[in-house]
């Protein structure tokens, strides 16, 4: 499970998200905790199309009730808290007891990048879910027009990187997630 206990004055991960339930959290904003701090994105309408595509291409493989897009999973570290873009879920896949996604559960991570949260992207949370053994994990980079694909997790980090433009396709029929993704409809940042 993730590291969410302390034995210092340190908030847990709970209190931390049941502060922010409470707090006025700006209409068409993500929150998410990586590595104990809060971060606050807005969601465009770019950002929205590619997950929406990505979503739609998932389809294929992922019944509905097994994605999650901007849905809170727990992951190995100090306070992580995350909201990914899309996460698709293994078969047998159960909640906890308080009704979050387990991320040992987890098969595919997508991450689309906003400007203020990008590095977080690229490094504590590519980290994260690469310690969590997540067997694929793609970046649209929209600002680039790039996907990076990873895959092969092993000890805190990926083994393999793929990088293509947007336009291309993304063949992850060697992996679990044994789809063909196109990239030629995600729009440009």
């Amino acid at each position: 499970m993730a590291d969410t206990s302390d034995t210092s004055d340190e908030l847990t991960l709970d209190e931390m998200f049941e502060a922010l339930e409470r707090m006025p959290v700006p209409e068409g904003y993500k929150v998410e905790i990586v590595e104990g701090t809060v971060y606050m994105s807005p969601q465009r309408q770019t950002h929205w199309e590619i997950i929406l595509d990505i979503v739609e291409q998932l389809r294929a493989r992922y019944p509905r009730k097994r994605i999650a897009s901007d849905v809170r999973i727990d992951f190995p570290g100090h306070l992580n808290g995350f909201a990914a873009d899309v996460a698709a879920f293994a078969e047998n896949a159960t909640k906890t007891p308080k009704g979050l996604w387990r991320y040992e559960d987890v098969e595919f991570v997508a991450e689309v990048i906003s400007r203020g949260t990008g590095p977080n992207d690229y490094g504590p949370k590519k980290t994260a879910y690469a310690t969590a053994g997540v067997p694929v994990y793609l970046i649209a980079d929209p600002y680039v027009g790039k996907c990076h694909v990873y895959t092969q997790p092993k000890d805190g980090d990926y083994k393999s990187d793929l990088a293509i433009a947007f336009g291309g396709e993304l063949d992850l029929t060697g992996t679990i997630v044994d789809i063909t993704l196109k990239t030629d409809e995600f729009p440009r940042g």
